[in-house]
Order: C-alpha cells, then structure tokens, then sequence
C-alpha cells in the first residue's frame, strides 16, 4: 500500500472520530437505541424462522417496552423511596455506629482507651445531604423553566423508542450495505474482525447483561425474605457491579451487612446475609456464568472498568455507551496484530 492510500484509509477514521466528538449529546439517543436494537437482534432472527420480519421485531420491540416500563413504573419508585429512607436514617445510623459498633469491636479487637468522634461526620453528613437536596432542586426547577432543555430532553427520550424499532427492522440489511462498502482486498481480514468482536461484545453486553439482572432478582429476594429495608436498593448494586468477577459478592456483603446490622442490631442476621451471597455466588460460577456468557467474553474486568471510566472522561455519557463496544473491538485488533507478530519472520527464529 503506497502512502497516499494509506493517508486515504486514515482520513475517514480521523474525520469520523472528530465528529463522534463534535456531536456527542447530538448521537446519545441513537446509542441508546442501537444498544436495545442490538440486544434484541438474536431473538427477532430466530422468530423470522417462523414469522415476518415486520411481525418479529413488533414482538421483540414489545418485549423491551415492557421490561423498560417495569423497571420505571414499579423499580424505580421504589429505589427512590428507600434512598430517601436511607438518608433520613443516616444520621441515626451514624450514632449507632459511634455509639454500639466501635465500641463493639475496640473491645473485641482488646483495644482500650480509644475513642472516635463522629458526631462532626453525622453533621457533615447531614449538611450536605440537605445541600445536595437543594442543589437538585434549584436544578430541576431551571431545567423546568428552560423550555428549550426541556423540549431537547423530551425529544431524545421520544426518539430512543423510534430509532430502536427502525434499527431493529433494517439491522440486517445495515450489516449487509457496510458489508459491501469494505474494499475486498480486505474483506476476508475486516470480516473475521467483525466476527469476533460481535462474539467478544454479544457475550458481555448480552451473557452478562442477563447475569447481572439474574443476581440483582437473587440478591433482593434473598434480602427482602429476611426482612431488610434496602433490599432492593442494595440488590441492585450488587447486581450491577456484578460485572466484576467477586465485585458484586463484595459490595453486597458489606453493604448489607452494615445495613442488616444497624437494622436488626443482632449481629447472628450476618449468617443469613453470608448465605443469601454465597448462593449467589455458587449459582453465578456454576451455573449463569458458564449458560449465559460462556469462555468467548475476552474483556479482563480491569479493561471494562478503564474503557468506562476513560469513555465518561473523554466523551461524558456518550462515552459511557461507546466504551464497550470500542473496547471490545480492539481487544479483537489487539489479539489479531499479536497472532500476526508471533507468526511474523521477526519474531521466529531463523
């Protein structure tokens, strides 16, 4: 390849990525619905076996509508309710803590004559809880003043569920029209590319997607069967930084641990906790890990968190959106020059 062609090849990428950058709030939406229409893809494939293309994806649209309504009607109310309790409870948990738990455990661990004061945390706390209460509010109140954001906002989350179902319609056909713009001298190389970082990204957004939601239903059934406040609230959370392998078992424990302590002020409810995530645990090893995500994940947990916290950094929430699917396309490029390079006459022996 000469350099002209080089620099040919290299000009739209660039181009192509000072746009990403320049229109950013502009293509959230549309990140938003290709995510939803890439998710449901693999099921409207399999009813076109047995119904029209058009009836399939009215089906699966249906279906994501439905979980979408679920989790903003019933889950959400109920998440910020229990934040809301768990902020006026908070300076009283702080005193238990001061007052029961230390204590508790300075003479367990044989420590005398130490003492912390936390009452300075608990009004910390307290001010700002009540500082960010107001923050929010003056926020809100000039979002709602400004028309414009608010019509910009109400516009964007009108246009999710109609660019989804587009997307979910014409998915194929849009594969198969970038398809044929890829110059065929390179079609074989670019093909297998796309293969596999389709297989790397559909095992993390869809296997571990199912995985997380699975153990956020365990985690609170578990939590809210023995009783505690927050259940959800901490289900969720365990459930969603569950994409870190013991990340989610971690949190959980702590989180609701310090949470059913506090509550029940019986330390014997923490065997209970032990085995509601352990089970989930034995369950996410065993049994949803290997049927839902399987081996071909590739993407090391340390490398999801970078691409997520360097997305955000970069591009704000529409980097959020785009960081998994870049990362898991150059992990893929990353594999395929390291496959060229062991293979290569510099690295062989002569």
């Amino acid at each position: 390849m000469i350099e002209s062609q080089k620099w040919l090849l290299m000009f739209p990428v660039i181009a192509m990525g000072i746009l990403f950058y320049l229109l950013a709030p502009v293509l959230t939406p549309f990140m938003i619905a290709a995510f939803f229409a890439y998710l449901g893809d693999p099921l409207t494939d399999r009813l076109e076996k047995h119904l029209s293309r058009g009836f399939s994806v009215s089906i699966v649209f249906l279906l994501i509508s439905i979980a979408l309504l679920i989790f903003l009607l019933v889950l959400l109310p109920i998440i910020e309710r229990q934040l809301i309790t768990l902020i006026d409870k908070l300076p009283n948990y702080i005193d238990q803590i001061q007052h029961v738990f230390i204590p508790w455990l300075l003479s367990l661990l044989g420590l005398t004559g130490i003492s912390l004061d936390l009452d300075q945390l608990r009004a910390s706390v307290g001010e700002h809880w009540k500082n960010a209460g107001n923050i929010a509010a003056k926020t809100f109140s000039t979002i709602s003043k400004s028309g414009l954001v608010l019509a910009a906002w109400l516009a964007n989350l009108l246009l999710i569920p109609v660019i989804t179902f587009y997307l979910l319609r014409d998915w194929d056909i849009l594969v198969a029209r970038i398809h044929e713009l890829i110059p065929r001298r390179y079609e074989a190389t670019i093909s297998r590319l796309a293969k596999d970082s389709d297989s790397v990204l559909s095992a993390f957004l869809r296997g571990q997607l199912l995985v997380m939601i699975a153990l956020g239903v365990l985690y609170t059934t578990g939590l809210a069967l023995i009783g505690l406040d927050f259940a959800l609230l901490i289900g969720v959370i365990a459930g969603l930084v569950s994409f870190v392998p013991y990340l989610g078992v971690i949190v959980g424990l702590i989180l609701a641990g310090v949470a059913a302590v506090l509550q029940f002020q019986e330390a014997f409810v923490l065997i209970y906790i032990a085995l509601i995530f352990g089970v989930g645990q034995v369950v996410e090893s065993f049994i949803l890990t290997p049927l839902l995500v399987g081996d071909k994940i590739g993407l090391h947990p340390v490398a999801v968190i970078f691409a997520v916290l360097a997305g955000g950094q970069l591009f704000g929430f529409f980097g959020i959106l785009l960081a998994l699917p870049v990362a898991a396309v150059i992990m893929v490029i990353l594999r395929y020059a390291h496959e060229r390079y062991v293979n290569s006459q510099l690295y062989v022996k002569k």
